[in-house]
């Protein structure tokens, strides 16, 4: 009872998970168990099935008596090895039963090692075709011995011949190899006449060996020789060189022939080519010459990595979360059911007080045209001929007067359009909500690489960006004007765009209570330093560490980007999915990784130029290893977004703010001063600046949404950044007792005495310059007494009390 009870409270408490826990999956332990008994149990087939051929006979009859403990089996693994052979071996599949035992040892083996299964479905389709066909075949061929074919080969062959004949069954079989040597073995018409081809380049090479061969005194025809009798004068000849006389063996050329009147009679004497061994001296310095013929390489005609695809398929970073689900539309909460609202009075309304205010200083309107937004409603005018656009938009605080509105802004012309703009907010806003935009079909078919869906423009269309193409990203606004909702809209996009394997967050909260939410989903989307609890950063001290972090990050990047003869992030993903980049060399799939820091202005206040530079390289570098920039700030002033990082952030996001300057120093153009708040925004990347209302997301939306994401399974640990080791990092502390300071000893009493590590300290009881006082500390720290810098802090002493230290000292001494 106790346990269907917390099963339900769980089933409660989240659905979505409940309804993938029905089905068993088993876990990392399970496997390994599994696989090692597979792999057993197929050894014990090959025991018992190489037993049967040996002992088979005389198992006959007690295979059906298995029960009576008396009866006595001569098959190795007993009666039960006995029975598996009978039903598998002799009423089943002959000697082609030899085949169960790969499938069960390759089985066992890729479920104890954790393999891919897509490569084992395939085994077993084949290996399955080739034990019918092979039973088949021995049932065709062996009929005096069912035992090689088994009872099904025989009855299958049987059942053929009854309807297509011995000669139908014989093309059938031949049918179903040919079948497995093209599907299976890889074999083709190219390969049979490439290796036909190698074979009658190889008898050649032997022939002409055997022509370029140089002749033996023995291996002459006789019929060069051919005399009747030798001759006298065959004594006294002898064959001249440039080097020196030889002189030719009489007896080695007297006929062999028995028979004479087989003998031409006219003698012939030719020249011949022999080893003679000389008479005279050789030369002393006799060299032996020899000529080595390379071995020609081997020639692939078939291209590696194509192979590999076609074996393998295209490599998919998302095998290690396959069953990982994204999260539903339904988390998402429905702010309005009914859409924009159309006040047909306060459009009219609207429309004659612009025309009104216009006409009273003589500027005439020929159409004026509205459009509805969600919270601001767009009035087109176009003035008649003659008409300065500078003097309607000098008018823009009088028609702010004559509308009693705020937030009223002028755009005058209206890029593209020969119009000029007036945007009016509306008495009755409607509120975008998430899941509008998420669920629209320009987000859901977007094919982008990192999909940003803000929220809706003035013509109600919902507005969606791609981070990559950005490459960084920039926003600012007063306070309680929308900024850490649009953060929360901007990872909300991605966490339903993209797959864990596919980016990672490295998040930098100063506030420490805006991105909290995310700690759930670490393990599947956040990055962060090694030896670290916490992903998202909440210590300014930790950030200057983890910015540095990325730009290790990039730099090693680069370098694969560099190996791989690639520009961007996206050619290498597309190059290693295709198999063509070996992990042996360093080669890894790379996420995306989108940096986002809340609250930059805090950031440089406490670090400044610690935390400006490595923001700066990022923003130069990194857009095209992957690495994207969001930063967010509530005080845009010269001195927080600087020159530098204005230069290297072309998108820009503007939220309300309280002076026109501000809006110029984040938009370089006024118009942000005239937002009316609650999510209202002006984005730009270089050109037109668009007018979006935020979609709103609140907190229990991105709790319900990090729930669902961090109830599933997730990777061992959250992604890990390389190690930064700073200047202080580097230095060589001093380990050798010999050269330590006179007063090292004094100074560890004094710090265990007061159980706080400083330099000051020492410096006032020991009355000490500060140079000396930092070596000693140093000393004190290579030696392990105290523990490591932490900034402002005082170091830790690691030993209690002063008997502790004395033993520490007669152990270095001993």
């Amino acid at each position: 009872m106790a346990r269907t009870t917390k099963k339900e409270t769980l089933d409660k408490k989240n659905e979505p998970k409940a309804e993938t826990s029905r089905h068993w999956r088993p876990n990392k332990q399970q496997r390994f168990v599994i696989g090692c008994l597979l792999v057993l149990f197929s050894i014990a087939l090959l025991v018992a099935f190489i037993s049967f051929y040996i002992n088979g006979q005389s198992d006959q009859s007690a295979v059906s008596e298995l029960g009576d403990r008396s009866e006595v089996v001569q098959n190795w693994l007993g009666k039960f090895g006995a029975f598996l052979s009978d039903i598998i071996v002799y009423k089943g599949f002959g000697l082609a039963a030899f085949i169960f035992v790969r499938l069960f040892f390759l089985t066992g083996m890729f479920l104890a090692l954790e393999l891919s299964l897509k490569k084992l479905k395939n085994i077993w389709f084949w290996d399955l075709f080739a034990i019918i066909i092979v039973s088949v075949l021995f049932g065709f061929f062996a009929t005096s011995a069912p035992e090689l074919g088994g009872t099904i080969g025989y009855e299958l062959n049987l059942f053929s011949q009854d309807y297509i004949g011995k000669t139908g069954t014989l093309l059938a079989l031949l049918f179903g190899l040919i079948i497995y040597l093209i599907f299976k073995i890889k074999l083709s018409p190219e390969k049979i006449q490439s290796y036909f081809d190698s074979t009658k380049n190889e008898i050649k090479s032997e022939l002409n060996a055997l022509k370029t061969q140089p002749k033996t005194e023995n291996a002459y025809n006789l019929e060069e020789f051919a005399v009747e009798e030798p001759d006298e004068e065959l004594d006294n000849i002898h064959l001249k060189t440039n080097e020196s006389q030889f002189e030719i063996n009489k007896e080695a050329l007297k006929p062999t022939i028995s028979n004479s009147s087989e003998i031409d009679l006219n003698p012939v004497v030719k020249p011949l080519q022999m080893n003679i061994n000389p008479t005279t001296e050789t030369p002393v310095h006799a060299e032996e010459f020899v000529i080595e013929t390379p071995e020609e390489e081997d020639i692939i005609e078939e291209n590696l990595a194509s192979r590999l695809v076609a074996d393998f398929g295209l490599f998919d970073p998302t095998l290690d979360l396959s069953n990982y689900k994204f999260p539903t539309i339904d988390l998402l909460k429905e702010y309005s059911t009914g859409g924009i609202t159309i006040n047909q009075e306060e459009l009219e309304e609207n429309k004659n007080k612009i025309v009104d205010t216009l006409r009273n200083y003589k500027i005439e309107i020929a159409q004026i045209k509205a459009t509805v937004g969600p919270s601001v409603t767009l009035y087109e005018i176009v003035p008649e001929a003659g008409i300065r656009i500078s003097k309607i938009k000098s008018l823009e605080d009088d028609i702010a007067l004559s509308l009693s509105a705020l937030g009223i802004r002028i755009i005058a012309p209206i890029p593209g359009k020969g119009t000029i703009g007036i945007e009016v907010p509306n008495k009755n806003p409607t509120t975008v909500s998430m899941k509008s935009v998420i669920g629209s079909a320009k987000f859901q078919e977007a094919e982008m690489e990192l999909p940003i869906a803000l929220g809706k423009t003035i013509s109600n269309e919902t507005f969606v960006v791609d981070l990559a193409k950005m490459p960084h990203l920039l926003m600012a606004g007063a306070t309680g004007q929308g900024k850490s909702v649009g953060l929360n809209a901007v990872l909300t996009s991605l966490l339903y765009k993209k797959h864990p394997a596919e980016v990672k967050f490295v998040l930098v909260d100063p506030k420490k209570v805006e991105l909290t939410l995310f700690n759930k989903i670490e393990r599947h989307y956040l990055a962060k330093l090694p030896d670290t609890e916490d992903a998202i950063i909440t210590d300014n001290a930790k950030v200057v560490n983890t910015l540095n972090s990325l730009c290790v990050e990039m730099d090693n990047r680069y370098s694969l980007l560099k190996d791989a003869m690639v520009r961007n992030i996206k050619e290498y993903n597309d190059k290693f999915k295709a198999r063509k980049l070996n992990p042996e060399a360093g080669h890894r799939f790379l996420p995306y990784i989108v940096l986002v820091v809340d609250e930059f202005a805090d950031l440089i206040m406490t670090a400044g130029k610690e935390v400006e530079i490595p923001i700066a390289r990022l923003a130069q570098l990194a857009r095209a290893i992957g690495i994207h920039l969001i930063i967010a700030t509530q005080r845009p002033s010269v001195n927080v977004i600087t020159g530098l990082i204005k230069a290297n952030f072309p998108a820009r996001i503007a939220f309300r703010v309280t002076s026109k300057i501000d809006s110029r120093t984040i938009l370089d153009t006024q118009g942000a001063d005239q937002l009316i708040g609650r999510g209202d925004l002006l984005y730009t990347n270089g050109n037109d600046v668009v007018r979006v209302q935020c979609a709103f997301i609140d907190t229990p939306e991105v709790e319900k949404i990090t729930d669902f994401i961090g109830g599933q399974k997730a990777y061992a640990t959250a992604y890990l950044l390389p190690e930064f080791i700073g200047e202080e990092n580097g230095i060589n502390l001093d380990m050798d007792i010999s050269e330590r300071d006179t007063l090292f000893r004094e100074a560890a009493e004094i710090i265990v005495n007061a159980q706080q590590g400083s330099a000051s300290l020492l410096q006032r009881k020991l009355k000490l310059g500060y140079n000396r006082a930092g070596r000693l500390i140093d000393q004190l720290e290579a030696a392990g007494i105290v523990g490591p810098f932490e900034g402002s802090k005082a170091r830790s002493v690691n030993i209690s009390d002063l008997s502790a230290l004395d033993q520490f000292f007669n152990n270095e001494q001993n």
